[in-house]
């Protein structure tokens, strides 16, 4: 008796030690962001899921090409005997083989105690496997200017000759040959296939085609439309914003969305009611709220707290405000809607920003002549200016309208429990296609159910924004590992709708954002649409944002503020939100 009680208490000992020993190697690892170069990394090293100082990591003692115009890689070149040409399309297949590898991945790291101003060195071990010694076995890796594996080089140089690539400086939107000196000098230009040259983008004509065979390119070449970006129903209109197509934000108010703004704000009579989550001092909208103040217009403002920083210019429509309420710290009032004299309804994904009303980033904005969806959305108002946030609300009555042919059924965050009562419904009745432009999606159930809906032959697909494929409750590799076809965008605007397409038949559209924070803490509002016509249209915008992005980003991911993120070193702007911006940011340089 006494020795199964010992034996007894050695296996739970033994449990104990197999568990904490596991804990203690899960804790250990490390998760790749961001791979820079194929020797270059960006790793979580605290644990935050966002890059910050101090967390690029260089693997020591190996020589590598990248796919990188700007970068002096002559002397490795040299030392190889092979042309600037070749060392390109190595390069181009060594980023493909490093991002293989690492993007993503959970590792360990062997510190060799080196450092300088831009590294830790590091060898970096996936499964107790080096991925110096794999990336030198490959022959993509050298040592002193000099192959570690002769024999595999010779068979990447190979692979690498066959590859027809171009220069595509962004910035002209032209394509070089890789030994053009005016690609090599552009500031803003990447690397990619000839295939996946933009339609409307114009070849060099100093280097890539006689001044003959470049006019003949340019009177045959068949230019992509861009795609019709404004719909209506009547009652309903229907904006659509590109950020395939506008590179900059800017303040001038030139897309159809932000001059529908101004136009409904320049005919109302008696009330305006903003509800947003941040504001920049768009002159064309502060000058025509100014003039609605002056003609009596009342104006009622309720904002989100936390977006200060982020936002400071919101002060310019606060000081405009007759009245405001603002929310409180712990959860985000994310809404983004105006009413008008009781009458009539803007919302949408847009923030009322210079990347919102420029057009630089996609979002998908309604506007509605309804006095009865007026009348919900000021009941919802009407909750927040009177200090009532989130779980704090009481039910607003959501029910369907009917506007012609158009069923609007306005819904709110949290009290309505929108995906898990309406948008998991709608997913597991869909018959033909679910199509998602996102800028996140972390929401276990919905990704549940997106994947039952592939199982049972539903098609399926989704367009990412970049800077939210990683982190912990990213559901990117979930939902790829399950068949789902997922693309990560690669231009410099975000993919901000918070958007999915059903069956030809609905639209889910607003502020709130696929996650756990979105349904059940945030101040949101979505409209379920019913109507075939505008359901067609958007699917249609949809495709169109599918093709404009490559296919390689099936498979992989691209960093936010970089090279391959069209635009995003020269538009101004932190794309990925780590305090450098264009060329202090490491993927810029």
């Amino acid at each position: 008796m006494q020795s199964d009680k010992i034996i007894i208490i050695i296996l739970i000992l033994g449990i104990f030690s197999a568990f904490t020993g596991f804990e203690l190697c899960r804790k250990s690892e490390k998760t790749i962001l961001n791979v820079i170069e194929p020797s270059i990394v960006e790793v979580d090293l605290n644990g935050n899921k966002i890059f910050d100082d101090g967390e690029t990591v260089c693997v020591p003692n190996v020589q590598a090409f990248t796919a990188n115009v700007a970068k002096n890689q002559s002397d490795l070149a040299k030392a190889l005997n092979i042309t600037l040409e070749d060392s390109l399309k190595l390069g181009y297949l060594t980023d493909e083989f490093a991002e293989g590898i690492l993007s993503n991945k959970n590792v360990k790291l062997k510190f060799t105690g080196e450092m300088d101003q831009n590294c830790k060195y590091a060898d970096i071990y996936l499964n107790k496997e080096s991925y110096r010694e794999k990336l030198l076995n490959s022959g993509l890796g050298f040592v002193n200017g000099k192959p570690f594996s002769d024999l595999n080089f010779k068979k990447k140089l190979a692979k690498a000759r066959k590859y027809n690539l171009v220069i595509l400086n962004h910035k002209s939107n032209k394509f070089h040959t890789l030994d053009c000196k005016y690609g090599i000098i552009a500031h803003d230009a990447v690397i990619i296939p000839k295939k996946q040259i933009p339609e409307d983008a114009k070849p060099c004509k100093f280097c890539h085609i006689d001044k003959k065979s470049h006019k003949d390119f340019v009177k045959n070449k068949r230019t992509a439309p861009n795609y019709p970006l404004l719909i209506s129903n009547g009652s309903v209109k229907m904006f659509l914003t590109d950020h395939t197509t506008q590179l900059k934000p800017d303040r001038n108010c030139n897309s159809p969305a932000c001059k529908e703004v101004v136009n409904r704000i320049n005919s109302a009579q008696n009330s305006i009611d903003i509800a947003l989550y941040g504001y920049d001092n768009i002159q064309a909208v502060t000058n025509a709220l100014n003039n609605a103040k002056k003609r009596g217009v009342k104006v009622r403002v309720v904002y989100d707290i936390s977006t200060k920083s982020y936002y400071p210019e919101t002060s310019y429509i606060l000081k405009l405000a007759d009245n405001i309420s603002g929310d409180s710290p712990k959860f985000l009032m994310h809404n983004k809607f105006m009413i008008f004299d009781n009458k009539s309804v803007i919302t949408g994904s847009m923030n009322f920003s210079s990347t919102g009303f420029s057009g630089f980033n996609t979002n998908c904005i309604f506007f509605i002549n309804s006095q009865q969806a007026a009348e919900i959305y000021t009941e919802e108002f009407n909750q927040m200016m009177n200090g009532k946030f989130s779980s704090l609300k009481s039910n607003n009555n959501h029910r369907s309208i009917m506007l012609g042919k158009t069923i609007l059924t306005p819904l709110f965050s949290p009290k309505d429990k929108i995906i898990t009562n309406n948008i998991i419904p709608l997913i597991e009745n869909s018959k033909k296609y679910i199509y998602i432009p996102a800028f996140i999606i972390t929401h276990d159930g919905l990704t549940n159910s997106l994947i039952r809906a592939k199982q049972r032959g539903v098609d399926v697909k989704i367009i990412l924004d970049a800077t939210n494929t990683s982190g912990k409750r990213n559901k990117l590799k979930v939902l790829r590992t399950s068949g789902i076809p997922v693309k990560v965008e690669n231009y410099a605007g975000k993919v901000h709708s918070k958007s999915i397409i059903i069956d030809d038949k609905y639209i889910i559209a607003g502020s709130m954002n696929f996650s756990n924070s979105g349904e059940n803490k945030n101040d949101e509002n979505v409209l379920i649409i019913e109507d075939e016509r505008l359901a067609r249209h958007y699917k249609g915008f949809f495709e169109y944002l599918w093709k404009k992005i490559p296919d390689k980003y099936l498979k992989q991911g691209v960093r936010a503020e970089g090279k391959y993120s069209i635009g995003s070193c020269t538009d101004g702007v932190d794309n990925n939100f780590d305090g450098k911006i264009d060329s202090e940011d490491v993927g810029c340089r």
